[in-house]
């Protein structure tokens, strides 16, 4: 106890002394080159505090540094160089205020404005200002920006929910997104990637809230600039920024019938240095299910037996995610970073009296009763430092970025085996499966424009990714309900494994604009991988040869009349397996289907052809996509029958995929108060995957088409209503096709308190009690046709509230590390 106090009054000391230290560091700069004042309110004279204030140089007509007033109304801007200024004030149902000029020189070394007066919106001011609607989705020159800061509907929904709105991504009842019907792509948080996003996407996404999410990029075709990995593209997360003045706590929490989450997170930001503490938590119950499977398989001799399996399912899940980020502006053009996260990811999944009996014609061979119980539990650890210079020059930037990353996991799960006549358990089996992430990555980039003139841009850096796995697994069973465990002495059902690669790269791009109004930007990388696995209790062949590889890409872009863009695009794309794709650690939760990851997998290479045009008509976008994607070496599971009539999956580099596509979205202001939003994506699949043995080879073509649509409606007195939808058709795989589903809400929200809170009620797939994706597996010896069904129908109430105001502070753009690599098999439970 006496250590706990000691280390307590240590940290306090040492937050006391920096926040002091950063206070005398402002009081210094406020013996000159000051702006002062004090903004209130028109009618009554009473302060207007937190309202946001901007200093703007006239020359630029930029901004060059933000302040909020405090509590008095009171407000101060420091080391402000010489020139000529004016201010901008705004607060919500304030008029804006734009003063007049005014100049900082040697004569007049600081400026002291007497009582500002802020005049109340009247209500037509108001109504102008409130129903305008700012574009959900902006189309740039190289990335589709979907704005999820605008969308009120995804309130109490983490990013999956924010991802499933975004044109070009699909994103299925567990939380799998999909580019384009691919699933190889590269997710980023702020320009980087963590160990738990590497090592399952879809569990990660769930422990982002979606109020803390600003926007979500899309990029089709990534330059040289971006890791090899992700033949999808890549899916950046832009994070609400905390490059403000003033302090500001944010409360948000959502009560529902299914899930509930509450959010704190808290900003300070004094002069040049600036600290953020947050948190968010997420819990899922009475998510309810069912299970059904029927599989065919042909034995050797012949023979077909019909097997049958049902139960009942139900999930529980706790995430969460925490962190506390540092910045510190030593000057104007060195600017620092720091921070480290916390997030965890427990999910317990129950199949309650799995029933498995086996025909051979219509006679009963056999029937057990089952009860499986699936632990898939994690937590991670992320350290980042980011150093940034910036020079005089314009564009011109070099930064060094690292990231420590650590991921622990536990995928562990218990068959309890049922009597003859199901009332006792006879046996218990058990798999231990611990496994670790790590990882270290530093990298330097440097952006420098070439000449006098805007329009060329040199960008050249290089990367270093140093990444650890290592699984730990084994098989243990006991007899009956209370026997111990004891493990299987058998290499392959219990051992150690450790997966160690190492990225070298390096990278230049050019970007120039050329002919008024051409853009080109093309560039070169080279990635060198080296590869140890190594099996701890074994003599195995685990001999993963080095390689080295060229990426190039190209991007070409037109501005035509009236904001309309053409686009065209090659890059070819590198996939390295994902984690679960080499683990060979037995994944047998549902003994008739058993699976094993293969480690000496090599990577799949991907050529992508893309063109797209953007235009406006009115008020409204419309965007049309084309594409073609050409996948070798592609990873696809091999699925054989073992003895006992067992489906055994692993994986091989024999795909070939071409995929041909055409994407069409739209964003449609019929009014200041309705808004429409939607898109149709479409693409033809073939897949082959290049066997000539009748008994394994295997192809498939197809459509696959998904759509989305958005309303959004203003009702006035600050109440809006909003409606979405996604739907995807079925989806053709290699042997046979995965189910199609369909999500839709409808939420109804109230701001008040000066839209300091809000509160919402929202109800989501209302129309149906359970819905069902059926899935269908074909081989010359199996046929499989499984349903799963979920009971996602539900209501939530949802809550916002923040105390204190912030203002945007002009620091210098952040570098981050991005590990844009391994391909994710979308599993849920096949993890180290």
């Amino acid at each position: 106890m006496k250590t706990l106090n000691f280390r307590a009054i240590a940290i306090l000391f040492f937050l006391f002394t920096i926040q002091h230290t950063a206070v005398s560091q402002t009081q210094a700069n406020l013996e000159k080159n000051i702006v002062t004042g004090k903004v209130v309110e028109k009618s009554s004279s009473e302060p207007v505090a937190y309202a946001s204030l901007t200093l703007i140089e006239v020359a630029t007509a930029e901004s060059v540094s933000g302040a909020v007033a405090d509590f008095n109304g009171e407000f101060v801007f420091s080391a402000v160089k010489e020139g000529k200024y004016f201010i901008q004030i705004s607060f919500m149902g304030f008029r804006d205020f734009i003063s007049d000029e005014f100049e900082i020189n040697e004569s007049q070394p600081s400026m002291q404005f007497d009582a500002i007066y802020l005049e109340p919106e009247d209500l037509a001011l108001e109504e102008v200002t409130v129903m305008g609607q700012r574009d959900l989705i902006e189309e740039k020159v190289d990335r589709t920006i979907y704005n999820a800061e605008n969308d009120n509907t995804i309130v109490g929904g983490d990013a999956s929910d924010v991802m499933r709105r975004v044109p070009m991504l699909s994103v299925d009842m567990d939380g799998n997104v999909s580019m384009r019907g691919s699933t190889n792509i590269l997710v980023l948080i702020d320009g980087k990637q963590s160990a738990i996003v590497a090592s399952n996407i879809s569990d990660a996404l769930k422990q982002i809230p979606a109020e803390e999410i600003k926007a979500i990029e899309v990029i089709t075709s990534p330059s040289a600039k971006y890791d090899a990995e992700g033949t999808g593209g890549v899916i950046n997360i832009v994070t609400k920024k905390n490059n403000i003045q003033g302090a500001s706590l944010n409360i948000n929490t959502t009560v529902g019938w299914r899930a509930s989450n509450l959010g704190l997170n808290a900003s300070l930001k004094k002069g040049k240095m600036g600290f953020t503490l947050g948190g968010f938590g997420r819990a899922g119950y009475n998510i309810l299910g069912s299970f059904d499977n029927q599989q065919l398989v042909t034995n050797m001799d012949g023979s077909t037996l019909n097997i049958l399996q049902s139960a009942d399912t139900r999930t529980n899940q706790m995430f969460g995610r925490y962190n506390f980020g540092w910045d510190y502006e030593i000057n104007d053009f060195n600017f620092m970073t720091a921070g480290v996260s916390f997030g965890l990811r427990n999910r317990n999944t129950y199949q309650d009296g799995l029933l498995t009996e086996t025909f051979m014609g219509e006679l009963l061979q056999s029937a057990v009763l089952r009860d499986v119980e699936t632990s898939n539990l994690s937590n991670n650890i992320d350290i980042n430092y980011n150093y940034t210079k910036t020079y005089e020059k314009k564009g011109k930037e070099l930064s060094i970025s690292s990231l420590y990353s650590l991921n622990n996991l536990t995928n562990d799960f218990i068959n309890n085996v049922y009597t003859g006549t199901f009332e006792d358990i006879a046996s218990r089996v058990k798999n231990n499966n611990l496994g670790k992430n790590e990882e270290f990555t530093i990298q330097l980039d440097y952006v420098t424009p070439i000449g006098s003139g805007e329009g060329t841009l040199l960008e050249y850096g290089a990367k270093n990714i140093m990444r650890k796995a290592e699984s730990d697994f084994a098989y243990l069973t006991a007899q009956g309900a209370d026997g111990e465990f004891e493990q299987v002495d058998d290499i392959t059902l219990s051992n150690e494994f450790s997966y160690d690669q190492n990225v070298t790269a390096g990278y230049f791009t050019f970007m120039r604009n050329f002919l008024k109004d051409y853009t080109f930007k093309g560039g070169l990388r080279y990635e060198y991988t080296n590869i140890q696995a190594d099996f701890r209790n074994a003599e195995l062949d685990t001999d993963i040869p080095s390689y080295g590889l060229f990426v190039p890409s190209m991007n070409l872009s037109r501005k035509l009349e009236n904001g309309n863009m053409i686009k065209a695009a090659y890059n070819r794309r590198v996939q390295r397996p994902f984690l679960n794709f080499l683990n060979p650690n037995i994944n047998a939760a549902n003994p008739q289907q058993i699976s094993q990851g293969n480690p000496l997998l090599d990577p799949e290479l991907t050529d992508n052809y893309e063109m797209s045009y953007s235009t406006y008509i009115g008020n409204s976008s419309i965007n049309f996509t084309s594409y073609l994607r050409n996948t070798t070496g592609s990873i696809q599971p091999v699925r054989t029958v073992l003895d006992d009539d067992i489906i055994f999956t692993t994986f091989e580099n024999i795909g070939r995929e071409r995929a041909y596509g055409l994407s069409i979205f739209s964003n449609i202001n019929l009014s200041n108060r309705f808004n429409l939003s939607g898109s149709i994506d479409g693409y033809f699949a073939q897949l082959d995957n290049g066997l000539e043995d009748p008994l394994f080879a295997a192809s498939n073509s197809g459509f696959v088409l998904s759509g989305r649509a958005r309303a959004s409606y203003l009702l006035g007195n600050d109440w809006q209503l909003e409606a979405f939808g996604f739907a995807r058709g079925r989806q053709v795989q290699l042997q046979g096709s995965a189910g199609g589903l369909a999500i839709y809400n409808l939420n109804l929200n109230k701001q008040f308190a000066e839209k300091r809170g809000s509160i919402g009620f929202g109800i989501e797939n209302f129309l149906m009690r359970e819905f069902t994706m059926r899935n269908e597996l074909v081989t010359p010896t199996i046929v499989q046709q499984s349903t799963v069904g979920i009971q996602n129908m539900s209501f939530k109430i949802n809550f916002n509230y923040r105390i204190g105001r912030l203002s945007t502070d002009s620091k210098k753009k952040t570098r981050g590390v991005t590990n844009d690599d391994i391909k994710d098999s979308g599993a849920d439970n096949s993890m180290n």
